[in-house]
């Protein structure tokens, strides 16, 4: 217990005083056309995701070398990209970079080239999804703890497949940025370095237990998001818009800005579904992958009857 009220207070330390740098330094993210905000607020908070990974990495002896420099390169490219506009070629390659990087934490080296192509693909394409869902106050830090939460307990209950003391440290990262990010006025927004590095640790901790059981219906902890995320670019798609391009899309989006629906219950919304299905299928042990198809075709389906009731809202504002 010492142990994470040490890093509370440290993390907490850190998070204030990056606030007084980026104020110094004027690291604000400006509302435009694809915001769900109207306020001027400071921008990379979520380095403190960062900076538990850092945290836990140092405390334990130096566990997983190539996991934090993956995850130093692409919170470091990320972070320049809150500052100053990276191109997204660089970025892309850096990404690239670090997940081969954690791909060899992984030990899939010894695995069918194609395998490790067709994994980068997906594995990238996760991280962005992530990225692309932090939108509104409370959604990055308030999904990432139910994710977490999740992990924790089948770490402690069902299958060890990492040190407890890494999933923990995350979470207490994640409360000390919901503490200024998840109320409907927050003080900071998570930027690129924080939805890119905590959908980082989420994604090795995920792998990790994946390889460890050989089941992959455990990407259902990431159900939610992976929906509405794939949904979202298909409905864009059928739209004929460039999928490059922001945009204001996506379910939560419509829920925030033309329902106004308040972020935080947004947030709540999105946090209280990814934890039924998570309770669910853990309480399923026999049918993961008929709980995995369920899931998806639920979500799938309240997705689509969704944006044919509320859409129009959106042309209408255009």
């Amino acid at each position: 217990m010492s142990y994470y009220l040490v890093v509370f207070v440290v993390l907490l330390g850190v998070e204030l005083l990056y606030f007084r740098v980026a104020d110094h330094f004027n690291i604000i993210d400006k509302p435009n056309e694809r915001s769900s905000h109207t306020r001027i607020t400071l921008r990379g908070g979520g380095g403190v995701f960062y900076v538990g990974a850092l945290v836990y990495f140092v405390a334990s002896g130096f566990s997983f070398p190539w996991f934090m420099l993956g995850v130093t390169l692409i919170a470091g490219v990320s972070f320049v990209d809150d500052v100053r506009s990276v191109t997204q070629r660089v970025r892309l390659v850096v990404h690239f970079v670090a997940m081969l990087l954690m791909f060899y934490q992984w030990g899939m080296v010894s695995l069918p080239w194609w395998y490790v192509v067709v994994a980068l693909v997906v594995c990238t394409g996760i991280i962005n999804a992530y990225n692309f869902m932090d939108g509104i106050n409370g959604i990055t830090g308030g999904y990432s703890l139910v994710v977490l939460g999740g992990l924790a307990y089948v770490n402690g209950w069902v299958v060890p497949f990492v040190d407890e003391k890494m999933i923990y440290t995350m979470m207490v990262a994640v409360l000390v940025f919901d503490g200024f990010n998840f109320r409907r006025k927050a003080k900071c927004f998570a930027g690129d370095v924080g939805a890119v590095s905590i959908a980082f640790v989420i994604l090795f901790l995920l792998g990790r237990l994946i390889l460890e059981t050989g089941d992959w219906s455990y990407i259902i902890f990431l159900a939610v998001y992976g929906v509405d995320s794939v949904l979202t670019i298909v409905h864009r798609l059928m739209l004929h818009e460039n999928i490059g391009l922001p945009h204001r899309k996506h379910m939560y989006q419509l829920m925030a800005n033309e329902l106004k629906i308040s972020h935080v219950v947004v947030s709540l919304l999105y946090m209280v579904v990814q934890a039924v299905i998570v309770a669910v299928y853990l309480a399923m042990p026999g049918m993961h992958y008929a709980c995995l198809g369920g899931s998806v075709a639920v979500l799938g389906i309240g997705y689509v009857l969704f944006m044919r009731k509320y859409f129009k809202l959106h042309l209408a504002v255009k």
